[in-house]
């Protein structure tokens, strides 16, 4: 069995494609289970993100089990799997504990080193340990995948002044409209990537926040907590008729805004500007608004074109951090191969012990004689005796785990042995 991760980025397909195998929470349940169900798949972990959605799972058979896979992001997407296969990426064993490395520290992101990532790692993990899908290997790889995440975020600067996607999308905003001083702003959405946006805002001075969301209550309660107006999602025309700016990044699993939406907008805007930054995987509205006369339409893409852009900065920050993930590599590949000479070394130990204690046995008529005190120092000296005979195989196998060398080591302590 090996560990390996099906996936589609923000690097490996476009916008329209990625935003079709989007996992939202409501489906994520599902989503695991159908993983698992697959006859070469024994454990699963779904990790889907506004960047990425990626599957990492324990195949039992690789080729088979990335057959599995194909098909599950095909039956995602409602596309066949031959026009999907060109754009999957696979990485297994070493590569697949590198890449999830990469991605808990930042430098997978569109925006890289922004915080939210490892959040959602942990929120993947957590939901599939849930679920029951994530087992024995998994939990171990995530657990260190959450702990190089936070080493990079703790002994570099790769998150220091590094905007998240929310705030990367308020910065992007202000750089098209010159500055966001005296505008008049609504966000949808009332979850972590609308407040993110709605906390850039006010940490910006913006004083005329909107925020409008299906379910009003949450709305009410994120505007409470930064000084920001509620208004109901049937008022949203009302209120896209006055703002300067519309920033959205709802979970919604459908277009919360079609064409003919905004262009009734328009037509009653007299002419007055409207710029839409769309960060929400799907989309939150069409992208044919972008042709509506007056409408500046920018999304994802356009979010990690401008991200780019700032990345001269961190270069120094990346090149600590990827060597902190290769370090960590090593790490995880030591405990990795110590974690399977383990059972052989314990079915050693094992043998020797039924040895040991099977010739005792044999010889308790002769030792019939021997007091309580007696019987118990024998006991001791040929317990010490087999730990000393087997201390040393024991201290090279495990030094050499993971080598070619431990590999033809293990092979021959199973045969000499039987075990």
């Amino acid at each position: 069995m090996t560990v390996v991760v099906v996936g589609l980025n923000h690097r490996s397909v476009p916008l329209s494609l990625l935003e079709r195998v989007t996992v939202d929470d409501s489906r994520l349940p599902k989503a695991l289970h159908d993983v698992v169900s697959r006859d070469h798949v024994s454990e699963a972990v779904v990790l889907s993100t506004c960047n990425r959605t990626e599957v990492y799972f324990v195949a039992e058979k690789f080729h088979p089990a990335f057959g599995d896979l194909r098909t599950f992001f095909s039956e995602l997407a409602f596309v066949p799997p031959e026009d999907l296969v060109d754009h999957l990426y696979v990485h297994d064993a070493d590569d697949c504990a590198a890449h999830l490395f990469r991605v808990a520290s930042g430098l997978d992101s569109a925006v890289v080193g922004e915080a939210e990532i490892l959040g959602q790692v942990r929120s993947a993990w957590e939901s599939a340990q849930a679920e029951g899908a994530s087992g024995s290997q998994l939990n171990l790889l995530f657990r260190h995948a959450l702990e190089v995440g936070k080493r990079a975020r703790t002994e570099t600067a790769i998150g220091r002044h590094v905007a998240s996607v929310s705030t990367a999308a308020v910065a992007m905003a202000a750089d098209h409209l010159g500055s966001l001083e005296g505008r008049s702003i609504l966000v949808l959405g009332a979850g972590e990537m609308a407040e993110g946006m709605v906390r850039a805002l006010v940490s910006n001075g913006v004083t005329d926040v909107r925020i409008a969301n299906r379910t009003r209550e949450n709305a009410e309660e994120l505007a409470g907590r930064v000084g920001g107006e509620a208004i109901h999602l049937a008022d949203l025309d009302a209120a896209l008729h006055e703002v300067d700016l519309l920033l959205t990044g709802t979970g919604a699993s459908s277009m919360i805004l079609e064409h003919s939406d905004v262009a009734r907008v328009m037509s009653a805007r007299a002419g007055h500007h409207l710029l839409v930054v769309d960060v929400a995987v799907p989309r939150d509205v069409d992208p044919s608004a972008a042709d509506i006369a007056g409408v500046t339409l920018l999304d994802m893409d356009d979010l990690r074109a401008f991200a780019e852009a700032g990345m001269a900065e961190r270069r120094r920050e990346v090149s600590a951090v990827e060597s902190m993930c290769v370090e960590e590599l090593d790490r995880w590949l030591a405990a990795s191969s110590a974690r399977e000479v383990a059972p052989l070394i314990g079915r050693l130990h094992e043998a020797a012990e039924d040895v040991r204690t099977a010739e005792i046995d044999r010889l308790r008529g002769r030792l019939g004689e021997l007091d309580e005190r007696q019987l118990e120092a024998l006991d001791a000296l040929t317990k010490g005796i087999v730990a000393k005979l087997l201390h040393q195989p024991t201290v090279r196998l495990k030094d050499a785990a993971g080598t070619p060398r431990g590999d033809r080591l293990a092979e021959a302590l199973r045969d000499l042995f039987e075990l």
